[in-house]
């Protein structure tokens, strides 16, 4: 791809995404679960984020730790990255190539597992999970399946993201003792009194790798018929389903 090409791909990206944050209530739920989680930490020395994207939500954590490490494959989320933590340790890396050296209290993987292959799933989070501290968590988010937006997802796709299968397959005897692991669900919804907005929004959600992205036209008529609040506008739910696996202490 040209460079030129590139970079109207990676603004018009950033675009759709702001779009997205203004009519999401995601940064803010999520944010304040996060914090919660983090308080309750028995150490905060190392956060690592696994594919922190243009650290956000980096930013929202980095200050309770000594120390931030981040793995971003992306150039362009790197930069970004570089921009809104500047002080944060960035390997380049995919997950299942990299090297830390410090031992994590919290490991942060995001939204992430969507451009994972399916089989790599549970070798990318036991590869996370030896980064752990004694006692250390990881948080893996993911879209709730059953939520409007992965139903569209699905509508379209056929691609079915369940966080509970990847639970089940952690604790199966196969793959030996894991930690303690819990599920949890975080709501959040984006809403919007605009249609081609919410018509942009929800392509972006479709924009999944490898697949063919589906024509405006088709993504038009599902918010049409699927999205209406009743009140004149569009919601579209997307609650996280949040995996957490703690290492035990000793």
């Amino acid at each position: 791809m040209e460079v030129g090409n590139l970079r109207t791909e990676e603004e018009s990206y950033r675009q759709t995404f702001s779009l997205f944050l203004a009519g999401t209530d995601e940064k803010k739920v999520t944010h304040a679960y996060l914090r919660d989680i983090v308080e309750r930490l028995p150490a905060r020395r190392v956060l690592l984020d696994v594919g922190p994207a243009d650290g956000t939500t980096t930013r929202h954590l980095a200050p309770y730790f000594k120390h931030t490490v981040c793995i971003e494959p992306s150039a362009p989320m790197r930069r970004a990255l570089a921009s809104a933590c500047p002080e944060a340790e960035v390997v380049a890396e995919p997950v299942l190539e990299a090297r830390i050296d410090a031992r994590v209290d919290l490991a942060l993987l995001s939204h992430v597992l969507y451009y994972v292959p399916r089989s790599q799933w549970v070798a990318t989070v036991e590869r996370i999970m030896g980064w752990l501290a004694p006692g250390g968590l990881l948080l893996v988010l993911l879209q709730d399946p059953d939520d409007a937006c992965m139903r569209m997802v699905r509508h379209f796709t056929g691609l079915r993201f369940d966080l509970r299968e990847l639970a089940e397959e952690l604790t199966a005897p196969a793959h030996g003792p894991n930690g303690d692991i819990t599920l949890d669900v975080v709501p959040a919804r984006y809403r919007s009194r605009d249609l081609e907005e919410t018509v942009t929004v929800a392509s972006f959600h479709l924009s999944l790798p490898g697949e063919p992205r589906p024509a405006r036209d088709a993504v038009k008529a599902y918010v049409q018929e699927h999205l209406r609040d009743g009140d004149g506008g569009y919601v579209l739910r997307h609650g996280q389903l949040v995996l957490r696996i703690q290492r035990p202490a000793s």
